[in-house]
Parts: C-alpha cells; sequence; structure tokens
C-alpha cells in the first residue's frame, strides 16, 4: 500500500521467511555456519533453537538454498505436530521412496537402501525438521533411531532440529538423552545488538529500493529496538505499521509519537514499560 509512496519496490517489512532479505547479523552468519558444516561433514544431528521471531526459519531457508546449489539431497517438515506414521509418510514422500507408505519398516528399509546408495557415490542426504519443540516423544526417538543409519564414514542421514527454546528443554529430559548426546553441533538464536537493529532495518529497506533510508530517525531507531527487544520479527511489524502510519499521515518520516501509537495497538510489552 506505501511502497509507491516512499519509493519502494516491494515490502521491505514483509514476515515471510525470504532469504534475498536475510540480514547476516554476526550470529546469524555463525548459525548458519554451524547449518551447513555440520550437514557438508556428515555430523549427525544438528540443533538450532530461538524464542519465537529471532530468524531461524528464514535461516533454515537459506540452508535450503545452500543444499539445492550443492545438489545434497534433502526431506523438509514444518509440521511437526505428527503420529509417528504421518511423520514416515513424509520422509517417504520427501525422497520418493518406492515402497508402500502404510509400512513403516518398509519405509525404513527403502530409506536405508537410498542412503547408502547415495553414500556410495559421495553423495550427502539431509533431514531438517522445523518446529521441532512441537514433536512428540514417540517421534523424536523415531528420529534418533534414523541417527542410527551409518557406515565407517559417517553418519549417512544429516539430521537438523529447529525450535523454540522448548526444544532445548525437551533435549535435557532424562528420557532423551541419547538423543542429547548425539547433537554435535548446536546454536541458540538471540536478539539483535541495537546497533544491529539499526543496520537490520537499514539493509531491509535498502533491499527493497530506498539506499538510503530517512523514514526512520535515529531516536525512533533506538526506541524501535529497545521495544521489540531486537526481536526480527517484531522489528518488521513494528516498522510495517510506522510506514503504513506515515502514509496515511501523508508524512515521510515516523515520528516517537507514531511509534507509541503502533506498539500500543499491537500490545506490546517490552522491559521499562510504565503500567497502563
Amino acid at each position: 500500500m506505501y511502497n509507491a509512496y516512499f519509493g519502494l519496490r516491494e515490502n521491505p517489512f514483509n514476515l515471510s521467511p525470504d532469504p534475498a532479505f536475510f540480514y547476516r547479523s554476526r550470529q546469524h552468519e555463525e548459525a548458519l555456519a554451524n547449518l551447513t558444516y555440520g550437514v557438508q561433514s556428515r555430523k549427525g544431528f544438528v540443533v538450532l533453537s530461538g524464542e519465537v521471531g529471532t530468524g531461524k526459519t528464514t535461516l533454515l531457508e537459506c540452508l535450503r538454498d545452500y543444499l539445492d546449489e550443492h545438489e545434497i539431497q534433502f526431506a523438509f517438515t514444518f509440521n511437526s505436530r505428527l503420529t509417528v506414521d504421518q511423520f514416515f509418510e513424509l520422509i517417504a514422500y520427501d525422497f520418493d521412496l518406492q515402497c508402500p507408505t502404510d509400512s513403516k519398516a518398509q519405509i525404513l528399509l527403502a530409506l536405508q537402501q537410498m542412503l547408502l546408495g547415495r553414500a556410495a557415490k559421495g553423495a550427502t542426504t539431509a533431514l531438517i525438521v522445523d518446529e521441532a519443540h512441537e514433536l512428540g516423544w514417540d517421534v523424536l526417538e523415531e528420529i534418533r533411531m534414523l541417527g542410527n543409519f551409518e557406515n565407517r564414514e559417517g553418519k549417512l542421514l544429516q539430521i537438523v532440529l529447529a525450535g523454540q527454546p522448548e526444544l532445548d528443554r525437551k533435549l535435557d529430559a532424562p528420557n532423551l538423552r541419547q538423543l542429547k548426546q548425539r547433537v554435535v553441533l548446536r546454536f541458540t538464536l538471540k536478539g539483535l545488538e541495537e546497533q544491529e537493529t539499526v543496520e537490520y532495518i537499514h539493509t531491509r529497506l535498502e533491499r527493497a529500493g530506498m539506499p538510503e533510508q530517512t523514514v526512520f530517525p535515529p531516536e525512533v531507531l533506538a526506541e524501535i529496538h529497545h521495544r521489540s527487544q531486537g526481536i526480527p520479527r517484531v522489528i518488521n511489524i513494528i516498522c510495517d505499521n510506522l510506514l503504513l502510519t506515515a502514509f496515511a499521515l501523508e508524512k515521510k518520516s515516523a515520528t516517537p509519537e507514531m511509534l507509541d501509537e503502533v506498539t500500543a495497538d499491537l500490545r506490546l510489552e517490552w522491559p521499562g514499560r510504565a503500567p497502563h
């Protein structure tokens, strides 16, 4: 709605996990390096955790692009509220296993043959599970068992689990200690630092067609960081609403008053906020 008004080619603060708008903060670079290294070096289990909106799904999209580019076959699931049978059906579908999908045993045999065949050619295979904190204990145990596929050179299936902090707590549970011991790389995403928030906003506006942003003055940028606590998704929501408000008021820049209105409408809470 406001793109033409501000001279933008597209919405800079879209909530979809678009790798084209990936902001390479130090921690996001490190997290992506962990993911790609873990898969490429056939380390087995890699875990990515973080609060809602910290950029996990965008990182997984970047990982998927990397795997496609390097011709690494993978299965991907983001709907983790699955039964064991449904989980194996998805595995069979994503890997295009030529076997009956109503038999776990048949799927496992076909999967093993596929993994051994790919490994014999020096090829790597991966399984990516988003929203893994929602997985049932029985499905997590089945995923652990998939980590048993290996040969002398290493693991045949590289497994990436991504989820909210509840995933870390699940992995710390006594009944999952065997799975926890198999995790070789772990990374936790946190909110951005203040300077990173500023760079994040500048970067997204630049990629949308505004190389020199003048919409958000320094005092508004600082307050956006404070109120969003550096969470990228919250930053996007605030900035999108600020641009919309400025457009509606026919203003070319956001003000602290606009920010107050937007955050009140969004019912945001942040440390130090005065009670109301």
